[in-house]
């Protein structure tokens, strides 16, 4: 198994919170994004390669789990694992955790299709990609 990847480092904002008390889910998204772009741009899918080949991924699914509450002044990391890549397709996993205390805060699995921008059709990775991604497979769900 490959070490995981970190994708993000932050805390977590008083905009951020809610009428709960605690982190928005919007800003959850919004940090898992900031991380996918890292993510990506450590398997070679930069924004160069996506704007040179007019490449892209779409999001096809995405599942959030939420398992402790982030508070304002939270400081948290973000890390990555690919759960599996194949012809098209690129299965991939964060692990947001609070830094201090060390507990996961949330996970989010992410499924995601390599897609010809004009074509608006998915498309096979560039060998480079795979092997790049492979490096940092898991096999195991979030």
């Amino acid at each position: 198994m490959a070490d995981r990847l970190e994708t993000f480092r932050g805390g977590v904002f008083p905009w951020e919170i809610d009428i709960m008390g605690h982190m928005n889910v919007r800003y959850y998204a919004a940090k898992y994004d900031d991380a996918t772009l890292q993510f990506f741009g450590a398997v070679g899918l930069t924004m160069g390669y996506f704007g040179d080949l007019d490449r892209g991924m779409a999001a096809v699914q995405q599942n959030t789990a939420y398992e402790r509450e982030l508070l304002a002044g939270d400081l948290i990391m973000i890390t990555t694992e690919i759960i599996d890549i194949r012809e098209r397709k690129l299965q991939f996993c964060h692990t947001m955790t609070e830094c201090l205390i060390g507990d996961v805060a949330s996970t989010c699995e992410i499924t995601a299709v390599h897609i010809d921008r004009s074509k608006r059709r998915s498309i096979p990775f560039p060998d480079h990609i795979r092997e790049a991604a492979s490096q940092l497979i898991r096999g195991n769900a979030c």
